[in-house]
């Protein structure tokens, strides 16, 4: 945990002005979470609205059978729009959120929230800008699950992995057979068949992405 700056808020999330991150840094706390660590999982209620202020987070959709689907990432500069729309209704979450790296969060205390929003104009077109942003990217998950077939899925995820995490991904077949709520042997043949046209090369420890990333 560390002392918040103002200044630091304005250049983490453009959006802000003076008066609302002075507001936030002398009202939240952050805390720092190690690679792996859950943020939020299904059925937990928040106390805070979260910020990203440096690190990555990533946000899977729960079925009703269990198994799990990547969204999207959260990086440096975003909010959980999810933490931000429980707290205002105190409903609890539907998502699983895990982090990629060591990652810092600003936590906005869930009695703050009314102030935030009737009194804080920067804060009021933050919020609706990342419920537009995200709303973009859940779009793009649910064209992929109702319009696309698996080997196009796991294109589009590798493609998605690679814009955020480099060309080098360190990720193993049960992890994007996880990801992408499919089985290990048929993510190993599918991968397979990207390597074959030339997307991929896979080597023991790592893929690496050959094509256009987003």
């Amino acid at each position: 945990m560390h002392e918040l700056d103002p200044k630091e808020l304005m250049k983490t999330f453009p959006l802000f002005d003076s008066s609302v991150a002075s507001f936030i840094a002398n009202s939240a706390e952050t805390r720092t979470f190690a690679p792996g660590e859950v943020l939020m999982k299904p059925g937990q209620f928040f106390k805070y609205a979260m910020l990203i202020l440096s690190g990555r987070v990533k946000l899977y959709r729960e079925g009703e059978d269990g198994g799990e689907f990547f969204m999207y990432f959260l990086e440096s500069g975003d909010a959980c729009a999810l933490s931000m729309l429980c707290v205002a209704r105190n409903e609890s979450s539907t998502i699983m959120a895990v982090t990629v790296e060591e990652t810092e969060l600003v936590m906005i205390p869930i009695q703050h929230m009314d102030n935030l929003m009737k009194n804080y104009p920067s804060w009021y077109h933050f919020v609706i800008e990342t419920y537009r942003s995200r709303f973009e990217e859940v779009l793009n998950v649910i064209d992929q699950i109702a319009f696309k077939n698996m080997d196009e899925r796991l294109e589009w995820y590798l493609k998605k992995q690679a814009s955020v995490l480099g060309n080098t991904l360190q990720l193993t077949h049960n992890q994007i057979a996880h990801d992408i709520n499919s089985s290990r042997e048929v993510v190993s043949r599918l991968l397979k068949k990207l390597e074959k046209s030339g997307s991929i090369k896979m080597d023991r420890n790592h893929i690496e992405w050959l094509g256009h990333v987003m």
